[in-house]
């Protein structure tokens, strides 16, 4: 099943939680310090709430959650032959999962992920990105511009 991402920046936590909770009527899948997502079955939607990163209430990056790194390999593929700009992740860790990713930025710059989560991590403290997923090594600087904005 593949489900559309939204990803929020927002100012208050624990508040942008109770909120979703009750707005979907589910609880989150996964929390962390900065960081919660819910895996919503109807609509189905992966929300995605970010603290402290951007201003409140924004847009952080849009996304497609797919079921197999074949299919973001097939989305990269049909992309490609579509004339658009891509830049591709292979295993990278990001918001305390292992994933692989096709980034694309929309003509107004909005960013996208069609992306596979291969397995949970942890991630350091106040971190969403890192190059090694066993490393601490902030890989912001060396993110494509569209995932730098998805960084803590």
């Amino acid at each position: 099943m593949s489900r559309v991402q939204l990803a929020l920046n927002v100012s208050d936590l624990e508040e942008a939680v109770a909120f979703y909770s009750k707005l979907f009527a589910t609880e989150p899948a996964k929390v962390r310090p900065g960081y919660a997502n819910f895996a919503i079955a109807e609509p189905p939607l992966k929300l995605v709430l970010i603290e402290g990163v951007g201003e409140p209430g924004s847009l952080n990056h849009l996304g497609v959650e797919v079921e197999s790194a074949g299919a973001v390999a097939a989305a990269n593929t049909r992309l490609a032959s579509e004339g658009l700009a891509r830049v591709t992740e292979d295993g990278v860790a990001c918001c305390y999962a292992v994933q692989d990713k096709v980034w694309v930025d929309a003509p107004d710059g909005e960013p996208w992920e069609i992306y596979t989560v291969l397995s949970d991590v942890e991630m350091p403290s106040g971190q969403l990105r890192t190059v090694d997923p066993d490393g601490d090594a902030r890989c912001c600087a060396t993110a494509p511009e569209s995932a730098a904005r998805c960084c803590g």
